[in-house]
């Protein structure tokens, strides 16, 4: 079936960051949940804050994983151009 395809192919999944970002954003999500959860964890050793539970943690993580998500997302694009010779 000669001239059925589209002239101009379609970009991948990786050129688009907010997709790329869809699949990055529970990674990056947990990520930052660790990190506070953990900061918390020294700051309350330290005797400056008190402890805080793990749910809070995963709370504020959903708010605060969108910068990472995007951060991450422009990173890995960066990796994937580059790994393309782009």
């Amino acid at each position: 079936m000669s001239g059925t395809r589209s002239p101009s192919p379609k970009a991948p999944v990786t050129e688009n960051l907010w997709k790329l970002g869809l699949i990055l954003w529970p990674f990056a999500t947990g990520a930052v949940a660790i990190n506070l959860f953990l900061a918390a964890l020294i700051t309350h050793a330290a005797d400056w804050t008190p402890a805080m539970p793990p749910v809070t943690a995963l709370w504020w993580s959903l708010p605060l994983g969108l910068p990472a998500t995007w951060a991450a997302a422009v990173w890995v694009r960066g990796l994937i151009r580059e790994a393309e010779g782009r």
